[in-house]
């Protein structure tokens, strides 16, 4: 796995040029990346989430296109429309900035719950439906949304079967106080310095990446740990609803990608707790009662992290 390792190195490098001291934030979508899945980042105001986006995005190169999304944008906004020529008396599709590679949904949380819906094929499926025809996304794709979860004037919150289909929740948080003397010097300029940024990797090799990491081996130890974390979940009294298959196969895959990033062939129970978090967090629902005495999906899945004994395990094995 030194050739992942080797190409996710030479991608937070560059998105570290104009992201400073997050290194783990940017390997946790590098993550979601790598399993073709789709990131959910969310934090306050000011963070840098649309800067740490638009960096990754020049990064990876590929075709990029960003939505900004407001109440009242519309479906076809998002997936295209078909135009009337008077002149041939023909229709023809104009696209939307949903076929890319690249897709940065910004403020999701602003667009209405029929606009919202709109995203749940491509992120599912890879393909969106229009004027029932399906059209295929362009491999890979991959969609980064930024959610402020902190302001609820004029927002509307996330569906339930939309959190599930976010790969991972990316949270940001404050920048250590070197990084962020840094970012004060590199602003004397007029253009901020994510212009400059150069493709340093291709659509055709983020591929062979997705494909690499299957290789990396799940010992039936871990197998069986991964599980017991989510079943854990499903059998807590505090919670109205556990966690999906979809999310155990999240999980799994992700670890896969974690130690691939690492340089190994291997999982290690490390990789599974480091990611039970951002995997795991909104594919849960904590009860109203709970919720009133102070519980949150962060305590429930440190409890459950505690309750489950790691087990002993080979990595040949």
């Amino acid at each position: 796995m030194d050739k992942v390792a080797a190409w996710a190195r030479r991608v937070r490098d560059s998105v570290e040029h104009v992201f400073y001291g997050k290194s783990e934030v940017i390997d946790r979508l590098l993550v979601t990346l790598l399993c073709r899945g789709h990131a959910l980042i969310e934090d306050v105001p000011g963070m840098g989430k649309t800067i740490l986006a638009r960096a990754l995005a020049r990064s990876l190169g590929g075709d990029f296109k960003r939505i900004q999304c407001t109440p009242d944008l519309l479906p076809a906004d998002v997936l295209g429309v078909s135009v009337y020529s008077p002149k041939t008396g023909e229709f023809s599709f104009k696209q939307g900035p949903i076929l890319t590679n690249i897709l940065l949904v910004d403020e999701v949380n602003r667009a209405t719950p029929r606009t919202q819906s709109a995203l749940l094929e491509a992120m599912g499926e890879g393909q969106i439906s229009v004027d029932g025809k399906v059209m295929p996304l362009p491999e890979p794709f991959f969609m980064m949304a930024t959610e402020n979860p902190v302001e609820f004037e004029g927002t509307f919150p996330l569906p339930e079967a939309q959190k599930d289909r976010f790969f991972m929740t990316v949270q940001v948080g404050y920048p250590p106080r070197e990084a962020e003397l840094t970012m004060l010097e590199s602003q004397r300029r007029l253009t901020h310095p994510v212009v400059d940024l150069e493709p340093v990797t291709d659509v055709a090799t983020v591929r062979a990446m997705q494909e690499a990491i299957l290789a990396v081996h799940v010992a039936p130890a871990l197998q069986g740990y991964l599980l017991d974390l989510v079943d854990e979940t499903r059998r807590d009294p505090r919670l109205a609803l556990g966690v999906s298959p979809r999310g155990s196969l999240a999980l799994f895959r992700g670890a896969q990608a974690l130690a691939a990033l690492d340089g190994r062939s291997y999982v290690v129970p490390e990789d599974i707790k480091a990611l039970a978090l951002p995997v795991l967090k909104k594919r849960m629902i904590v009860k109203p009662e709970q919720v009133m005495r102070g519980v949150d999906e962060v305590q429930v899945i440190r409890d459950v992290l505690d309750r489950v004994d790691v087990p002993v395990f080979k990595a040949e094995e």
